[in-house]
Formats: C-alpha cells, structure tokens, sequence
C-alpha cells in the first residue's frame, strides 16, 4: 500500500513521517528526492538551466537561494520549475517504492494535490496547523522572514481544502500528542 503524507510548510509532516520511519515504514521524502535529482540528474539540470541559465548553478551545484528568489515571486517560472522536477521525481519515488517490501510505504511531499501525484497513492494523510503556528515554525527551521515564508504559503493550496482531501488528518497543535496519534493511524494502516 502506499500512503501519501502532506501538510503546507511548517505544518509538521517531516516529523510526523519520521515517527511512521520509526516505526519500521519505509518514507521517501519528494522534496529530499527532488533537491537531489535538481543536482545529479543530467537530463533535469539541462532542463533547469535552459529556463533560468546559468547563474542557476555555481559549482556544479544548485544555486537555491537565486532559484528561490525568481520562483517565489513569479508564479510562471514556479510553474516552468514544476512542469520538470515533478515527472522526474515522481518517477524516482514510484522506482524507490517498486523496491520496498514493507506492508506500507509512506511517501511525504508538500504538493501532493497540485501535483496530481495524490492519484498514485492508496491513502492521504494531512498534518494539520494553524497558520501562525506554521508561519512561526518555519520562519524558526529556515531563519527566514515572514513575508518570505508567507510568500511560500501562497503558492500552496488552502490547508483546510488540503485536509478535507485527506483521508485522515494528525492534529499538530501542541494540543494532542502527535505519537499517540501516529501509533493509532499506523495501527489502522497495518490492519488495511
């Protein structure tokens, strides 16, 4: 079975997948994945450089901090982005998730419904929080700003249209614990 873990930035869903990692499931990380193919993929960095050029690379690596700047602020070039990293790294993830043997494998992206890649997956799990609790927590991870963090949750879907779309949703709030709730859903998954 392969169940899809999303929630928008800082929302908690790589902690979350961890515990599920904890716990013996195999969890492929998009945006890990996606972060490494942007650099090692010869086809896809062709791709990148052909819609940015090449200031987009310094040393052979990807130059984020550049990237970011033009991608957050023009919805165009995030969609030009998207429209090569997505196929490659969803074809990556489903050759990762051929090799598993686990009773289920978890695999965690951010854009799980703008991407389409939510049609792939058995079942979805949203990490819920509330927005300034998100904003707060990334700004924290990311030593960034809040308008620039802001900026990002623009180009995610609405949270609550996020978690309406999943088939069960762990409440990050600091007002239930996440474990019990993630030993709960695990319990249910191993019994599907």
């Amino acid at each position: 079975m392969k169940i899809g873990i999303t929630g928008g930035i800082g929302s908690g869903k790589s902690l979350v997948a961890s515990m599920f990692q904890v716990l013996g499931v195999p969890v492929f990380n998009a945006d890990d994945a996606a972060k490494y193919l942007m650099e090692n993929n010869e086809a896809l960095k062709q791709d990148i450089l052909s819609i940015f050029g090449a200031e987009v690379y310094k040393n052979d690596r990807l130059n984020r901090s550049f990237l970011s700047s033009i991608v957050f602020s023009d919805k165009e070039k995030l969609q030009q982005l998207n429209a090569v990293v997505h196929p490659a790294t969803i074809a990556y993830g489903k050759a990762w998730a051929e090799k598993q043997k686990a009773k289920y494998t978890m695999k965690e992206a951010a854009i799980f419904f703008e991407s389409g890649s939510y049609k792939e997956m058995d079942r979805m799990i949203g990490v819920y929080a509330p927005q300034e609790l998100r904003l707060q927590r990334a700004m924290l991870r990311d030593n960034a700003t809040a308008a620039f963090v802001k900026q990002r949750m623009d180009k995610q879907m609405n949270e609550e249209e996020k978690m309406k779309r999943c088939d069960y949703v762990i409440l990050n709030d600091g007002t239930q614990s996440i474990i019990q709730q993630v030993l709960t859903l695990h319990q249910t998954l191993s019994n599907l």
